[in-house]
């Protein structure tokens, strides 16, 4: 798998006016806190990678998440060099509940903190490795986004918290397999990334099926929980198309359409 580090000269990124980042953004989680006002202990650098310490939000009895979630990240140094995409991706950490989420990804670098070219990737358990070839990933796709530089983090926070809290599930979304845990089967998102670049960020959301209907709503709920113009052009691209030009973000298809 490879991702390209340049925008495509004719779909232009967007923008999105910046607001402060927002935390503990309840209503975008299908459970929530049972009260407000949990501080996040004082962090702790690390010396490698994206986390910049280590905390806790309480002893409080956890409120499970549906499933479990693991985030990744990939950085490449040497834009020019071409590396295997899989080798370089790094596991950062796995999480179950809103208290260890929290407790994790707080202690994360913004978008705005990191260098390009930088990959975050938060997929559940099913995946096991974030890539295209997955089991769960291989007959899917996924929806793109591209930002101005400046506005990624925000809205990387808002995606997070509806794709770990449910938000792309409807009534009838129950999805097929098993979690490590026995829990429900898998919703129709594998996750979501989002890609630092040296001109634009990319936000993604990944879904592993290819049906019309279900992926014209996950686009609407991609604008709804971003809270991003109805007419805004979007893109989307089949990992097999990925497999088959090498690439992410090149050569995808622009939806026009308009949310009903």
């Amino acid at each position: 798998m490879s991702t390209s580090s340049n925008p495509i000269p004719s779909n232009q990124p967007i923008a999105v006016n910046p607001l402060p980042p927002q935390r503990l953004n309840s209503k975008l989680f299908s459970t929530t806190l049972a009260s407000n006002g949990e501080k996040e202990k004082e962090k702790t650098s690390l010396s490698n990678g994206p986390v910049q310490g280590t905390g806790s939000l309480g002893s409080r009895t956890p409120h499970p998440l549906r499933y479990t979630w693991t985030f990744w990240f990939r950085q490449q140094r040497t834009p020019n060099k071409t590396l295997d995409y899989e080798s370089g991706i790094k596991r950062i950490g796995s999480f179950a509940s809103i208290e260890s989420f929290w407790s994790l990804f707080t202690h994360l670098q913004q978008p705005s903190g990191l260098i390009p070219t930088t990959d975050y990737l938060l997929f559940h358990s099913g995946v096991r490795r974030p890539v295209w070839e997955d089991p769960l990933n291989l007959a899917g796709g996924k929806w793109i986004i591209r930002l101005k530089k400046g506005v990624a983090d925000r809205l990387w926070e808002d995606l997070v918290c509806a794709v770990v809290g449910d938000q792309f599930m409807d009534d009838g979304d129950s999805g097929v397999g098993a979690d490590v845990e026995g829990k429900t089967g898998y919703s129709e998102i594998c996750g979501c990334t989002i890609s630092v670049r040296n001109n634009e960020d990319i936000l993604s959301v990944w879904n592993k099926g290819t049906d019309p209907k279900i992926n014209a709503r996950i686009r609407d709920t991609i604008k709804r929980v971003l809270n991003l113009p109805q007419n805004i052009i979007m893109e989307y691209k089949t990992n097999s198309d990925s497999m088959g030009d090498k690439s992410s973000f090149r050569n995808s298809s622009i939806d026009r359409s308009l949310a009903q």
